[in-house]
């Protein structure tokens, strides 16, 4: 259920990270699929060698996606170049069938087009890969993996390769396990070009539907398997592989190398960009976008389980998803603390909605809580949210709460007829706005009405919240991108209005003012956003040189909001830095402690940043 739906086929080479890493480490990385298979062919060879001419058996696992034929179809020709024989087994084969897996999960998938009229949401499996398997399939090839390794002579090499292979009561049968994986822009890309089907399925679906049962199912199992892998280090070899003509080979101690090092450096994310219905045009010219992009509606600048990171090693550029970072580095990453509260995600996420220059205002709408999202989704908490305006154009503002003395009944019977008949809906009668100007910050509580309206680009912040519980409530009777009417969810948005949060409350709660922290000689640091219903806490560093400051054991999340750029470098180790310019965003690790912010432009400057609240161990995700 992400809503990464349609990603623009846009790398943005611009964001790379340059940790220190040892000459060891670089050149243990192999570029290029054949000689990755090369490397792989010569170390089974030497493997049946060791193994006085038994069986060598290699699992090839990965992310939703992976490419593997072409290694596989190298690893035989290499081979059999040397006389040795070559067995594939394609783990799909041990999954239940398409039929039964459609029927056990029915409860995750359901059909209600009342209450979802495009089939959106869903439930989140809670289930592993062996939910998934036929039993007596998987008894079958684990029997015959053990007859492999029971002093058979044939000395041929065994190749079980496909999502799931490396599950925990087959991985003491391999000899060596390779996990493929794929950022998730590129798992999209893949999904809408029909080059792979969901766990269990022979063909592929309907592209929406096949991202529906991604997110409620296949994700979901994957990444579990993943992170077990990667945190017990189970993996012999990781493969980068977004191109899969280009994998890149990396030994799992050169991996963990690289990842141990990143995590001591400020360092950013890649972002991904999307077009949409209302998309603008201000970060689009901002970052030199192609110009065959319709326009900008999101940037997915640090999504955690939607974006990917870029390192340098050597002449090297390896990216991996920034959730298998996340996986592998979570304490050093996020505090101890924040990795048991929020069980290892990333508890916050940032992106900027754009419609400077668009054709029209953000959807109506409304997000869920935390009770609404574990008994709807099973999902891991609430979706909160915030808009800090960075820059708008002629009559912007932002929608939120109610007007006061509004007709909640009336609003809701209008959006219902609206979503039934297509009539329109006079949304400025019910719902108040406030007038946008850069440095504003609007909180937006689950259950808060609200919608960014056209000419401005806003810096979202959100909580936990895998997917996008964003139900629509009016939009203006639009089309989408694709000529398809835009879906308006008035049965759950009815469940989840906050009626009570009027223009008084807004006001009064969550457009707040600048509260100071703490202030020095040409700096000074405020509170612009903070309030129960939020875990987390909205900062301003305003400052003409540089500035202070200490993660104190809690990871900070930058954005250079004002400012031409930056540098965010450690005290203690100030060759650990990253220099920062205008509305990139920069994740401080928890473990970096003190650190300085310093202008490197010739104009006062603005950082945005977010954190986790004091005490946030006892809120409520």
């Amino acid at each position: 259920m992400s809503f990464m739906f349609n990603p623009y086929d846009y790398d943005d080479s611009k964001v790379i990270n340059r940790p220190k890493l040892s000459d060891e480490t670089i050149n243990s990385v192999i570029t290029g699929t054949k000689e990755s298979a090369k490397h792989i062919s010569n170390l089974l060879i030497k493997k049946i060698n060791e193994k006085s001419g038994n069986n060598v058996v290699i699992a090839l696992d990965g992310y939703i996606s992976a490419q593997w034929k072409q290694t596989i179809n190298l690893l035989s020709q290499n081979l059999k170049l040397k006389s040795i024989g070559v067995t594939t087994i394609d783990f799909a084969e041990v999954f239940k069938s398409s039929g039964q897996l459609d029927e056990e999960l029915s409860e995750c998938l359901e059909v209600d087009r009342v209450k979802d009229p495009v089939l959106l949401f869903g439930k989140i499996f809670k289930g592993t890969f062996e939910d998934l398997l036929d039993k007596n399939k998987l008894d079958i090839l684990k029997g015959k993996l053990e007859h492999n390794n029971s002093g058979n002579k044939n000395g041929e090499v065994i190749i079980i390769y496909g999502c799931g292979c490396a599950i925990k009561s087959l991985r003491n049968l391999y000899d060596l396990i390779l996990y493929f994986d794929v950022t998730p822009k590129e798992v999209m890309l893949r999904a809408r070009s029909g080059a792979f089907s969901n766990l269990g399925d022979s063909i592929a679906r309907p592209i929406k539907e096949l991202q529906r049962r991604l997110y409620y199912v296949d994700f979901e199992v994957v990444v579990k398997l993943r992170g077990d892998l990667i945190k017990n280090n189970v993996i012999d070899y990781y493969i980068a592989n977004d191109d899969p003509d280009n994998n890149k080979l990396i030994p799992c101690e050169a991996m963990n190398s690289i990842m141990s090092a990143l995590v001591k450096y400020p360092f950013r994310c890649k972002p991904v960009y999307l077009e949409g219905v209302w998309g603008g045009h201000y970060i689009k010219k901002l970052r030199g976008l192609p110009d065959k992009m319709k326009n900008c509606a999101w940037v997915f600048d640090m999504i955690p389980m939607e974006v990917s990171v870029v390192v340098e090693a050597g002449s090297n550029l390896l990216e991996f998803p920034f959730f298998t970072f996340v996986q592998k580095e979570e304490v050093e990453l996020m505090g101890k603390d924040c990795v048991k509260k929020f069980g290892g995600y990333f508890p916050i996420r940032f992106n900027y909605d754009d419609t400077y220059h668009s054709n029209g205002n953000m959807s109506i709408q409304v997000h869920s809580g935390h009770d609404y999202n574990v008994n709807n989704y099973n999902e891991a908490g609430r979706q909160d949210e915030s808009y800090y305006v960075v820059a708008t154009g002629h009559g912007a503002k932002t929608f939120v709460g109610f007007n006061d003395g509004a007709d909640f009944d009336e609003f809701i019977r209008d959006v219902k007829k609206s979503e039934k008949e297509h009539t329109t809906v006079d949304y400025e009668k019910y719902v108040n706005h406030v007038q946008s100007r850069p440095g504003v910050q609007i909180m937006l509580p689950a259950g808060t009405i609200h919608s960014s309206g056209r000419n401005q680009v806003v810096l979202e912040i959100g909580s936990l919240t895998i997917g996008s519980y964003t139900y629509k409530l009016y939009d203006y009777l639009r089309a989408d991108l694709d000529g398809v009417p835009r879906p308006i969810h008035t049965y759950h948005g009815e469940r989840v209005l906050r009626k009570e949060r009027s223009a008084s409350w807004v006001k009064e709660n969550i457009v707040q003012q600048p509260a100071l922290v703490r202030k020095g000689e040409g700096w000074a640091e405020y509170v612009i956003g903070e309030h129960d219903l939020l875990y987390f806490t909205l900062r301003r560093l305003e400052f003409e040189k540089s500035i202070e400051d200490n993660t104190g054991g809690k990871f900070h999340v930058l954005t250079l909001v004002d400012g031409e750029k930056v540098m965010v470098q450690s005290v203690d180790h100030p060759e650990l830095c990253y220099t920062q310019n205008y509305l990139d965003i920069v994740i401080v690790p928890a473990n970096m402690g003190k650190y300085t912010i310093t202008n490197m432009g010739n104009q006062p400057v603005c950082v945005h940043k977010t954190m986790l609240k004091d005490g946030f161990i006892n809120d409520r995700a």
